[in-house]
């Protein structure tokens, strides 16, 4: 969980978040679920969660989340300007990498917001370059971390980020290629799992 967090911690901090912006996560996997407690840990004022999954957006609202909203049928961007007075948000954590995600969060930022793409489903995704050029957004990429995991580390001691809540199961190494082939179905409501050889032979 420590490389996770600290790559929600970089995503964070190339934001430029520093405290009293609004921020939307798009996306409420792991990465996005973390990113919603990085962004409160570094003083957001606000932070909005969009996710299609309802399960994910219950449990966005208990890690901190003011609010969560459902992403898909293209109301996401109505909500947002709802939320923020037609402003938009200072701040998009874009936790997905598709198309549609990506061109949400350049339509629910405000004049001179950054979207910070760190999801990358897609190996390429089509912008909406007029939007970004005209109202002059600033789009960061975020890959991975640079120098975090001290504060992932004392973030998780301290409690300003809960990981607990995202680990689905700790399972015997054994069982590994069976939750594998679950994740990689991507059955519902798995988020992370823990292979613990010290559980082999346990009854």
């Amino acid at each position: 969980m420590l490389e996770a967090v600290s790559v929600a911690l970089h995503g964070v901090s190339v934001a430029g978040i520093g405290g009293g912006e609004t921020v939307l996560v798009i996306g409420a996997g792991m990465i996005g679920l973390l990113l919603l407690q990085a962004a409160r840990a570094a003083g957001s004022a606000r932070v909005l969660v969009a996710d299609v999954d309802e399960t994910r957006l219950k449990l966005a609202k208990e890690l901190g989340a003011d609010t969560v909203t459902h992403s898909s049928g293209g109301a996401l961007v109505e909500q947002v300007l709802d939320w923020t007075g037609g402003r938009g948000v200072d701040v998009v954590l874009e936790a997905v990498g598709r198309d549609e995600t990506v061109a949400a969060g350049i339509d629910c930022v405000r004049k001179g917001g950054t979207v910070t793409l760190v999801g990358n489903i897609s190996p390429q995704v089509t912008l909406p370059l007029q939007k970004v050029v005209s109202r002059q957004i600033r789009l960061q990429g975020s890959c991975a971390s640079a120098g975090e995991y001290p504060q992932a580390m004392e973030s998780i001691a301290n409690g300003s980020i809960k990981v607990a809540p995202l680990i689905t199961a700790v399972a015997p190494l054994s069982e590994g290629a069976a939750w594998f082939g679950r994740l990689h179905a991507r059955e519902p409501n798995l988020m992370k799992v823990i292979l613990d050889p010290r559980m082999e032979g346990r009854a």
